[in-house]
């Protein structure tokens, strides 16, 4: 079996399990009003407070884009909690997976300023390594000796999910005694903002409360919010973690992995729904036996539709289906580390024992039945078999 024993967080909601905990508990937002240099109106977003630089030296610095920085601190972060510092006793038998879309975005933004605005005809030598996708991946690997299987994952915004569960597959198949696997994004830029304004899916600003902004499932849902951050699980074979005394946060038992083969933009229930049971399947686990699903939910207007008419499919609907929420209206969708966030927040709202909030939800879409947990999560509530479904432009889906 593949345990869980460390777990590492930079979000909206936290900057670790206890204080994602405490924000999961009351239902607090991570979501504000931001201003973006290069675009003239207010937009809502889900932002990871402070800085990280000062973290890091002034040799460091040049090398890192924020997406990195964060990536770095929240490894550290999950490595640290599961008592491990320097893998180099593994050998090539620990591995790191990664899952990231865009890069070193305000890297990238940078440099394009300076060539096509200032004329700059060369790039500084460093900035190769500060725009690159998988920057976070190699960054932790550097630092903690971690000398096998480096991998970044992009597909889209499953691809922390994929990343999770291909180092599941890993050390369960018995390739690796230990993965460091989560995903880091950093896409409040002009650049991305203005991308996505202009698919005509980005929520504007709530007029009354920026922090109700993202309402997924919600008949009054206006579409998706962005969001930053970073997050990691440490997963080893049980029989490494037991025998060197490692704290087990929990179990990753089971992942799906498929493409809808459908549409570049546009998701499909059938692929969905193979891809949950695909995860159950593996898991040996019967649908009924699910207690909560933290669903992709990203408050599009078609999106959530669709994944509703999946989770009905596998799950049911009424008061002894699974519940499930959607936590994308506390901290936004973090695109390529959003799958990441979401499994660390399911665990932790397993050893909590509360089950997270819809916040804002209000009055349900009729299309969107479900027995959903609400818009305040559900306090002293133990549950201990729960999956986290992610899905992706380009038909990607990722179920945990």
């Amino acid at each position: 079996r593949v345990a869980i024993t460390g777990l590492g967080v930079r979000s909206p909601v936290g900057q670790s399990a206890p204080e994602v905990a405490a924000a999961l508990k009351w239902g607090a937002s991570g979501i504000r009003v931001i201003e973006v240099p290069k675009l003239t109106g207010q937009y809502p977003a889900g932002v990871v407070q402070g800085q990280f630089s000062d973290r890091f030296t002034r040799l460091e610095r040049p090398f890192l884009d924020r997406t990195h920085e964060m990536a770095i601190v929240a490894a550290r972060q999950a490595i640290e909690d599961a008592g491990l510092d320097d893998f180099d006793a593994y050998g090539p038998r620990a591995g790191v997976y990664y899952g990231n879309v865009n890069g070193g975005a305000v890297s990238v933004q940078n440099w394009c300023e300076e060539v096509l605005v200032n004329g700059k005809q060369k790039a500084r030598p460093f900035t190769a390594m500060s725009i690159m996708s998988n920057s976070g991946a190699a960054q932790i690997s550097i630092r903690h000796r971690i000398r096998g299987p480096v991998v970044t994952h992009a597909s889209a915004c499953g691809s922390s999910g994929v990343g999770i569960g291909e180092a599941m597959r890993a050390v369960a198949d018995g390739y690796l005694d230990v993965a460091v696997a989560g995903g880091a994004e950093a896409p409040l830029t002009a650049a991305l903002i203005g991308v996505f304004d202009g698919t005509r899916a980005l929520s504007p600003v709530d007029p009354e409360d920026p922090s109700r902004s993202c309402k997924p499932f919600s008949r009054d849902r206006t579409g998706l919010v962005l969001g930053e951050g970073a997050a990691f699980l440490v997963l080893e074979a049980e029989d490494v973690a037991l025998g060197r005394g490692a704290t087990i946060h929990g179990y990753l038992l089971g992942y799906g992995v498929n493409s809808d083969a459908h549409h570049i933009g546009m998701p499909e229930t059938k692929g969905q729904v193979e891809c949950l049971r695909q995860a159950l399947s593996n898991a040996g686990v019967d649908a009924s036996q699910v207690q909560y699903v933290n669903a992709h939910a990203t408050a599009t207007i078609g999106g959530d539709v669709i994944e509703s008419a999946a989770i009905r499919e596998v799950f049911g609907e009424g008061p002894d289906a699974a519940y499930v929420s959607s936590t994308k209206s506390v901290h936004g969708h973090l695109l390529g580390a959003t799958s990441a966030l979401e499994c660390v927040l399911t665990v932790v709202a397993m050893n909590e024992s509360v089950l997270p909030a819809s916040a804002h939800l209000g009055v349900v879409d009729e299309r969107c039945r479900l027995n959903h947990v609400g818009e305040r999560p559900r306090t002293d509530h133990p549950f201990d078999v729960a999956v986290s479904f992610s899905c992706g432009f380009g038909g990607t889906n990722g179920a945990l």
